[in-house]
């Protein structure tokens, strides 16, 4: 049997590894076009997320200010609710101690109409006696005239007294005179 061969097992061994290596070279071709189309990939996910995150800070900012301006005003409006609170008590307490003051001022004011309806009512029933009696003493006066009218007519007409008959009128009523040497 004379069948040997020579097996050359170094270069059996070399074309495996080449291929080996070959295979290697490929996976590690395959793996560096993969990794740089992931890595890519990665590069223009995160420039966008970068894009992405700018607007949202952005946004976060404006909205931000937004809340700050809008807690600003909140702010005041509720001073100015306070204020206004405050001024309203304020009006309340006035307008209460002025309707108080009125109707005090109110009440003194009838009262003084009642205490002056009452002195006018005592002055008019006195106006209306000093009338009467005014009335009463004229009715007597013009009697008493008449009276004398009458009694100096009939002294005259009797010769009795000789008197002076002009008459002088002073406040109202006649005053006689004597004839001298009587």
């Amino acid at each position: 049997m004379g069948n040997s061969r020579d097996l050359n097992l170094d270069g059996i061994v070399a074309d495996i590894k080449a291929q080996y290596e070959d295979i290697a070279r490929r996976s590690r071709a395959e793996v560096r076009a993969w990794y740089e189309s992931k890595f890519e990939e990665l590069r223009v996910t995160a420039g966008r997320n970068a894009d992405s995150l700018q607007g949202t800070k952005n946004k976060i900012a404006e909205l931000t200010q937004i809340v700050q301006r809008l807690t600003r005003e909140v702010r005041s409006a509720k001073d100015q609710r306070c204020k206004l609170e405050a001024a309203m008590a304020d009006a309340k307490q006035r307008g209460e101690s002025t309707v108080k003051d009125a109707k005090h001022k109110l009440s003194e004011l009838e009262t003084a109409l009642q205490q002056t309806k009452a002195d006018l009512t005592l002055q008019l029933r006195e106006y209306q006696e000093l009338t009467n009696v005014k009335l009463a003493l004229d009715v007597e006066i013009v009697t008493y005239r008449k009276l004398l009218e009458g009694e100096e007519s009939r002294l005259c007409a009797e010769g009795g007294f000789p008197m002076d008959t002009s008459a002088c009128r002073s406040q109202g009523g006649l005053t006689y005179s004597p004839k001298p040497g009587f």
